[in-house]
């Protein structure tokens, strides 16, 4: 969708708002934006399509069934659900998979991503600065989320999916705009910002159904609103709950990577220092790597893991003297060896535990 608005002579041409209220909507950023992308589309290149139903992708990650099926009815419930949890949890991973899945073709899978600059003019629609016969002007475009209910109304009988990454670190009152409405009342029609004057109003197609993700352990979480929150159904992926808890040991057994198993005892032992403030805790994806060794548990460990504790633990730098790869590599081995036996008394169990200490 586009809409030509010629400036040549410094004059905006016929359009429905004057040249002070459009000049304030296109903000200097946007004008570079528009200088050095003009041609380019919005964002929505998703990942390779993913697996032909729930039952596989449930053994790609060793995720239970049950699980994705629930996603799935929170789906039918209110067409969108997030996924919040600490990093590498497999958020992005699971709602791109789980799209391509129900959506059945790569085409019907449209995957964007939220930033602080991410305004109402990139999701849905705005002007953007445009070279017309090599005058300047500004072109009406659509966003991606124009473009995936243009696709979904195209096809009304199969699902199509919008898989917003990172949602929480855009300024989401001013993206979504009056798309807040539309959410929630997919039955209903609204103006758009930018509609003109006797074009058809805009509606949220009910096949169109969209996967948020949001990083617990960015602090921008807490300025999510509740009129968002209510709109939206959200499942946790967390380290220290099912189905994320005991992923990686799961995947390392399906690997068989038994040598490895110890890669899982010290991401628990991390993350029960880090119970204090379990959004930072330590996502099993970090290690779900094909032909995992210890020198890549080790290059990881050093260049990812630590980078990012130090981050969380801002203020307490004495505390990541605690989080060195052979101190708690060595804690939990000797941890594994004195594990009381359940056929111990009660205090042959203390005192196995005080030999861990």
């Amino acid at each position: 969708m586009s809409r030509i608005v010629d400036i040549g002579a410094g004059q905006v041409g016929t359009i429905r708002y004057n040249p002070l209220q459009l000049r304030h909507r296109l903000d200097a950023q946007s004008v570079v934006w528009g200088v050095f992308r003009s041609t380019e589309q919005p964002p929505g290149t998703p990942e390779p399509v993913g697996p032909a139903d729930l039952e596989e992708l449930a053994d790609q990650w060793n995720l239970p069934r049950e699980f994705l099926e629930e996603i799935e009815l929170l789906l039918e419930d209110k067409r969108q659900v997030i996924f919040q949890g600490p990093p590498g949890t497999g958020k992005t991973f699971v709602a791109q998979r789980l799209a391509h899945c129900l959506a059945g073709a790569e085409e019907r899978v449209t995957l964007i991503q939220f930033h602080p600059a991410y305004a109402y003019e990139d999701f849905v629609q705005g002007y953007r600065p445009a070279l017309v016969n090599g005058q300047p002007s500004f072109e009406l475009r659509s966003g991606p989320l124009l473009l995936a209910a243009e696709a979904a109304r195209a096809e009304p009988e199969v699902k199509h999916f919008l898989v917003i990454d990172e949602l929480n670190r855009g300024n989401l009152a001013k993206v979504f705009g009056e798309l807040y409405f539309l959410l929630e009342y997919r039955d209903r029609q609204m103006r758009l910002q930018y509609s003109s004057v006797g074009e058809d109003h805009f509606s949220l197609p009910r096949n169109l159904y969209i996967i948020g993700t949001m990083n617990t352990a960015d602090r921008s979480i807490a300025l999510v609103d509740l009129a968002l929150r209510r709109r939206f159904h959200f499942v946790e992926f967390s380290p220290d709950r099912p189905p994320i808890q005991g992923l990686l040991r799961r995947w390392l057994e399906q690997h068989e990577l038994d040598g490895m198993s110890w890669v899982a005892d010290v991401v628990d032992l991390a993350n029960e220092r880090l119970s204090d403030d379990r959004h930072a805790a330590i996502g099993p994806s970090h290690f779900m790597k094909p032909g995992l060794d210890s020198e890549a548990v080790e290059r990881t460990w050093r260049h990812s893991v630590l980078p990012y504790l130090e981050e969380r633990l801002l203020g307490s730098a004495e505390r990541i003297d605690e989080f060195a790869l052979n101190q708690l590599r060595d804690q939990a081995a000797r941890r594994a060896t004195a594990e009381p036996d359940l056929a111990s008394t009660p205090e042959e169990q203390g005192a196995a535990a005080d030999a861990v200490e």
